[in-house]
């Protein structure tokens, strides 16, 4: 394991920057940089297939053709593929996407137009709320274009929860939620800026809400046993502190993707695109950069880049982007807990891959050794950011 760059910087004025190890609360520690990568993590995101001949599962690329409807598996196909027809009866599947979890994720064409299907297998209250976020998301972008490339709306039916958009050519910036090797920076660059985008976009008032309550999600983790009272006490400190630096508004949200990963972001020539806005909608400033901060162990030089960005409004922003990082990597280890308890349980194959242990966050994960190294670095950029937390409240 190799130190990671500390999120954010503490104090309220500048400082010159100390060895990494012997910073202060005034500093942003800058890591020696590791003879060799990260080497844990695990496979593409759920709804992403590896990387193949440099596109992805949204992306446009050649299809097989090849679509299997025999056995158990078939029989849901077909009825996703029914559920598809019935509100874009053009549809023509071609390729099974993904078949994992709680989703089917089709490729095929609509008359002359590639497409991707998307149907909802579980449709408990949970998830089909989660999916009519996404379609009602998709709908606004109809009217209320954002400042980056999304796919193009073709069909919907909320209580089916059926989508079909346009598929979209381009690359896929990771094929892993924690990439293993750092992409190339230009890459990098690309997202952040497409990210920075999104934020400062002001949608229409009432097309989007809150989805995540923040006195609610603390009190609920530390119920589970991921924080501790004291986590919990400074958290809700720095909450405070957000909500008084505004006067009587408080400190504006702001409009993310709410699931800014690399495996959402699409690279062509004409720019970047983001797809999956099932978490779309106002947070606390800096919830995307905690997400991408989160995701890029290997890329210590974009998290310097990250922890930067989150300081420029000031001290209220940066503790806003230290509660959102703090909830963010509390949630990862969470899943990847459960996902290493299942693979204990229930050992794969060799050349398998492991179970997610029920959530589609986790994505398809490679074995259960890189799963588990994937947590302990989880658990250390925790530990930073922990950290970052008790020095930010030491200084209020």
């Amino acid at each position: 394991m190799y130190p990671a760059t500390s999120p954010v910087s503490a104090a309220p004025r500048q400082r010159r920057a100390q060895p990494y190890g012997g910073a202060g609360p005034g500093t942003v520690p800058v890591p020696p940089r590791p003879a060799t990568p990260y080497t844990g993590g695990h496979g593409p995101r759920v709804g992403q297939p590896r990387r193949t001949s440099g596109t992805n599962g949204i992306g446009v690329q050649p299809l097989s053709g090849r679509l299997d409807l025999s056995g158990p598996q078939g029989a849901r196909i077909r009825s996703a593929i029914a559920a598809v027809n019935r509100i874009c009866p053009e549809f023509q599947p071609v390729q099974l996407l993904r078949r994992h979890g709680r989703t089917v994720l089709l490729a095929g064409t609509a008359g002359r137009s590639p497409v991707v299907a998307k149907c909802l297998l579980d449709h408990s209250p949970a998830w089909a709320e989660r999916f009519e976020h996404e379609i009602a998301a998709y709908r606004t972008f109809v009217r209320h274009r954002p400042p980056v490339r999304v796919p193009r709306l073709v069909a919907a039916d909320p209580e089916a929860c059926t989508l079909v958009i346009e598929r979209l050519p381009g690359r896929v910036a990771a094929t892993r939620r924690h990439p293993f090797d750092a992409p190339p920076p230009g890459d990098l660059r690309a997202v952040l800026t497409a990210v920075g985008k999104v934020n400062h976009w002001q949608p229409p008032q009432g097309m989007f809400d809150r989805p995540v309550d923040y006195p609610a999600r603390l009190n609920r983790y530390h119920e589970l046993g991921l924080l501790t009272d004291r986590d919990l006490g400074d958290l809700q400190k720095l909450l405070h502190g957000v909500a008084r630096a505004g006067g009587r508004q408080g400190v504006p949200w702001q409009f993310c993707h709410g699931d800014a990963l690399l495996t959402n972001v699409l690279l062509a020539p004409a720019g970047p695109a983001l797809v999956d806005w099932e978490h779309a909608g106002w947070y606390l400033p800096g919830y995307d950069l905690a997400t991408l901060w989160s995701a890029l162990g290997a890329a210590p030089d974009m998290r310097r880049r990250i922890s930067q960005l989150a300081q420029l409004q000031g001290p209220a922003a940066r503790d806003a982007f230290l509660v959102n990082l703090m909830l963010v990597l509390t949630r990862e280890i969470r899943t990847y807990e459960t996902a290493v308890q299942r693979t204990m349980r229930e050992p794969a194959p060799p050349g398998a891959t492991a179970p997610t242990g029920g959530d589609e966050r986790a994505g398809g994960m490679a074995t259960g050794e890189q799963q588990r190294l994937l947590l302990r670095r989880l658990h250390d950029d925790c530990g930073l950011a922990r950290r970052a937390v008790r020095a930010a409240v030491g200084t209020r």
